[in-house]
């Protein structure tokens, strides 16, 4: 944030003077992002890392609940085969007992029920056994690239966390640096240049001429203009890609 006190001090700036702060932030500025690149896309990738090491996990849980769920399946058919077991028992004892053939073929139905019962449970128990076996691979599976990816994600995180050791005290002086130049122009041309910067590819808002074409965008600037700019009497921006236009003799200069 620009004070109203620096505000009033830029207004005795010259035009030139406004020109070379501008110029002079735009190297620090490119300072810092030549930093940034020093982490390259080590950000991005622990990024990608950690949303996949939280999809194996959700995975891993998922398989563990239908596991779960089969277990549960296979015991509850288990316990419907002990069950049909014991009235399969009961009524061939009742059979022993019985008066007349109607009730025997009537315990005789009910024997065959709960014998078909326990085919069709041991089946079920069959068709389970399979998936859980096949989910517990993909467990294993599971867990093994979760601890590969996390060792992945940890060597990442170890190299990001020495890139911004190292370059953590120059990156504070510089954006010290910025802030400071920032507070000698006047708000409108620094939000004026943070506009610039931001829509610009390559993050430059300030660049010079070169070879008698904008260093940004490399079209050809007018003879007439050049003068102008030359002269540094007002700040002129390249009418093709908007960026801040300075002699070159500014740029020598400030480098």
């Amino acid at each position: 944030m620009v004070s109203k006190n620096s505000n009033q001090a830029s207004v005795e700036l010259t035009v030139e003077d406004k020109l070379r702060a501008l110029y002079t932030l735009q190297q620090v500025d490119t300072d810092i992002n030549k930093i940034k690149i020093l982490r390259g896309e080590l950000p991005l990738e622990i990024q990608d890392l950690e949303d996949e090491l939280a999809g194996l996990e959700t995975r891993i849980n998922k398989l563990n609940e239908e596991i779960s769920n089969l277990d549960t399946e296979v015991k509850n058919r288990k316990n419907e085969i002990i069950n049909a077991e014991v009235l399969i028992k009961k009524y061939k004892d009742q059979q022993m007992n019985v008066r007349n053939n109607r009730e025997y073929d009537s315990l005789s139905k009910e024997i065959e029920f709960q014998s078909l019962e326990i085919e069709l449970c041991n089946k079920k128990i069959k068709e389970y056994s399979p998936s859980i076996k096949e989910k517990d691979v993909l467990v294993i599976k599971s867990k093994a690239d979760y601890d590969e990816r996390k060792g992945d994600l940890d060597i990442k995180k170890s190299e990001l966390d020495d890139i911004i050791t190292e370059t953590q005290k120059e990156e504070e002086r510089l954006e010290k640096k910025a802030e400071k130049i920032e507070q000698m122009i006047e708000e409108r041309l620094v939000i004026a240049y943070n506009r610039i910067r931001k829509n610009a590819r390559n993050g430059l808002a300030v660049v010079s001429v070169q070879r008698d074409a904008c260093g940004g965008c490399f079209n050809k600037i007018p003879p007439q203009r050049q003068v102008d700019i030359r002269s540094c009497k007002k700040i002129i921006v390249c009418e093709y890609c908007g960026r801040i236009l300075v002699d070159p003799d500014i740029a020598n200069t400030e480098e």
